[in-house]
Order: C-alpha cells, then structure tokens, then sequence
C-alpha cells in the first residue's frame, strides 16, 4: 500500500488519502481485509486514529466495517450501481433544472473556469484532482438551485457511493468526454434552458452508470485496471 501523500496533510486525511487511494487503484481489492496493523505500523500511531479513519470511509462508501472482523472493501451488485445512478441522474437533473432561474452570470462564468481547469487536468491524467474539481463544477450549480432539501439528499447519496464516481471518472477517455459534457451544460445555463440543462445532466449522470456496467456481468470491481472493464464490480 506504497502512497506518497501530502505533506500538509494532517495524520487522519494522510490515512484517509492512503487507503482511498489504494482502493481506487486495486491495489486493496473488493472484499479483500484492510489490516490495521499494517496500517498502524505503517504511521507509527494506535488502531485508535486508524478505527476513526476506518468508519469516516465507511461513511463514503469505501469500506464496510464488520464486527469482531474488521474493515473490508466494499462491493456493489450491478443492480445497485444501476439505481444509484439512475436515482443521481433525476436529483442532479431536477437540481440543473432549478439552477437554470437562478444561477448569476458570474457564478456561470466560475463554472466554465471549473471546467477548464478540468479540461487541464484530464490532459494531464491526473485522475485523483480532477475528481475533487469535478465536484466543485456539481456542488456550485446544485447550491444555485437553491433548494436545500435537494442539495441534502444529493449530498447524502453521492458521499456514500464516492468509489463508484471515482472508477466511473478513472475509466478511460472520461475525463475528457466530461468536461466536453461539462460545456453543453454551461451553454444550456447561458441560454437559461432549463429543459435542456435537466436532460445534459441526466444524460451525463446516466453515461457515468453505463461506463460501469460494459461487459453486463453481475459485477464490476471498482479500481483503475482493467477488470473495471471486465464488469465484475466487486468493488
């Protein structure tokens, strides 16, 4: 589970960053034990900060924590990938749809600046940024519905399928086919077409399920190799 990781990072988000990240890379695999021990030896500190660390990733959907056995990487069957995504697409739609009445010109402006940033990102590969960007450009036209109710459940869906969104986005040519996603959506927000907003955004989302779903077995495993590919998601 070899990681560099920030330096400025405190203990806890170092922790956080190694086992997300070894995770999203198949390094730890679906189903597969994350030892605290290890991990604990690793840092140089108790299971304590380590057990912390551990339900925090649950809370995102990366492990499941089960007693008297411990932390384990998760797995979803396709037919939950199906319904989150399918669920993502209506909320974010309806929220696209709502942004349209209110978003400003500058805070349309900031998000064609988010994309672009994106855009540089996605040529330099770097998967790991691009993905907490790339949820800055969701969470400013979600605020902008202004609907706070909507921007909770969103919330409280996406944190808890985070590995699905991060295998989605590290699937080959994603990046750069999001941000092109990324400038149909501002457009549709300049023109203030709120239909047209809602459909980019529920196409997006739906797009973001289906890169997962290729192969149609039963699962696919979530990590940055070919086996996502493979649909076995296991993650």
């Amino acid at each position: 589970m070899k990681k560099t990781v920030e330096k400025h990072l405190t203990l806890r988000e170092k922790i956080l960053e190694t086992i997300r990240d070894a995770i999203a890379t198949g390094v730890l695999k679906p189903g597969e034990k994350v030892a605290e021990p290890e991990l604990a030896e690793r840092f140089g500190i108790s299971r304590t900060p380590i057990r912390e660390a551990f339900r925090q990733l649950e809370s995102e959907g990366y492990l499941t924590v089960i007693p008297r056995k411990g932390a384990v990487v998760v797995s979803f069957s396709s037919k939950e990938i199906e319904e989150f995504y399918a669920i993502k697409s209506i909320l974010e739609g309806y929220a696209a749809h709502c942004a349209c009445k209110h978003l400003s010109e500058k805070e349309i402006d900031k998000l064609a600046a988010i994309n672009e940033k994106l855009r540089k990102l996605a040529e330099e590969g770097d998967i790991k940024h691009f993905f907490r960007v790339h949820n800055d450009f969701h969470e400013l036209f979600r605020k902008a519905a202004d609907n706070a109710k909507l921007d909770e459940l969103i919330n409280s869906l996406v944190s808890k399928f985070q590995l699905l969104r991060y295998a989605s986005i590290s699937k080959p040519g994603r990046m750069k086919a999001s941000v092109q996603e990324h400038v149909k959506i501002i457009e549709a927000f300049r023109a203030r077409n709120a239909e047209l907003a809602e459909q980019l955004v529920r196409k997006s989302a739906d797009y973001g399920g289906r890169v997962l779903m290729e192969g149609g077995a039963a699962a696919v495993p979530l990590s940055r190799n070919e086996r996502l590919a493979a649909a076995q998601l296991d993650i």
